[in-house]
């Protein structure tokens, strides 16, 4: 039997880990201030450990830490795309804790990652455009920057840009699913498959356990959503 695994107050390994990647990620940066490489990991973990957090004032707490981080650390280094990205992704966690002045965040979200795509598109695996795309995807149409078009756009890019990382082809399908596109869901679901081995090489090792998981259930979930159709059109007499 192998060591006991500690787990944080949201009942998870993952938890646990996001939680002493945090400590290490703060304690590098408290000791290098000025460091902007510093300043997004730290804002990295802040991000990954916000996704564990229990509550909506635990959640805003760290994400406000992350974002501090990142705007004392662009104020010398403005065309860091780490910095922008990992900004935008906190702002993006502290969205999820208001409902008043979201709507401001999201404006905010657009224009980081936006600069961010400007100065490296390609970084975290297409991570800006992936985020933007989810972005569009998700706020609302009315009042806000919500647009179908738009979202498509950035998240094939994400695709064009890694097209070997789940992720991006996985949040396609599942927009494409949102959106009442079977056809291209399927046809993106097939090269996912194909592609799914391959993956598995290239994005291997304990850092990736976490993906993998909440890949492999997205995959389940979206096959088997893809499956009903064909049971709900058959004629029934």
């Amino acid at each position: 039997m192998g060591p006991v695994a500690f787990v944080w107050a949201d009942g998870s390994d993952a938890g646990t880990s996001a939680r002493r990647a945090f400590d290490q990620a703060k304690s590098e940066y408290q000791t290098h201030p000025q460091d902007g490489h510093a300043a997004w990991q730290f804002a990295r973990a802040a991000f990954d450990l916000g996704d564990h957090a229990t509550n909506s004032s635990e959640r805003a707490e760290i994400a406000q830490r992350g974002i501090a981080a990142c705007k004392q650390a662009l104020a010398n280094e403005p065309d860091s795309a780490p910095l922008h990205y990992y900004l935008a992704l906190n702002e993006g966690q502290l969205a999820r804790t208001r409902s008043l002045g979201a709507l401001r965040l999201v404006d905010q979200m657009e224009r980081e990652f936006t600069r961010s795509i400007q100065l490296d598109a390609s970084f975290d695996y297409a991570g800006a455009e992936r985020s933007l795309g989810l972005l569009y995807r998700d706020a609302p149409v009315l009042a806000s920057i919500g647009s179908r078009t738009k979202a498509r756009l950035h998240l094939q890019r994400a695709i064009e840009l890694a097209p070997g990382d789940p992720e991006n082809r996985l949040n396609l399908i599942e927009s494409d699913l949102k959106w009442g596109d079977r056809k291209s869901a399927r046809h993106e679901l097939k090269l996912l498959e194909d592609s799914w081995a391959a993956a598995r090489s290239e994005f291997a090792g304990a850092a990736w356990a976490s993906s993998w998981a909440d890949w492999g259930a997205r995959l389940e979930k979206v096959k088997k959503t893809l499956e009903e159709p064909a049971r709900l059109e058959s004629p029934r007499h």
